[in-house]
């Protein structure tokens, strides 16, 4: 069972998205999931933990559908 995610448009300077894209791809994931990655970083470098904490984006791609 897939994990429900919360869609929301995001504002992001064009250089950084660019970082994180470049990031993603040396990581084999979508920018999107890398973005999740490093919001958890950054909330676990601040002491804050998720409740519950969710599984971290799978690598790689998920496999197409027909």
């Amino acid at each position: 069972m897939a994990t429900k995610r919360k869609a929301f448009p995001l504002r992001v300077d064009p250089d950084l998205w660019s970082a994180v894209e470049r990031l993603a791809a040396t990581e084999l994931r979508s920018a999107n999931a890398e973005v999740e990655i490093l919001l958890r970083e950054a909330l676990k470098a601040r002491g804050i933990k998720l409740d519950p904490p969710g599984p971290p984006p799978k690598r790689g791609r998920p496999p197409k559908k027909d």
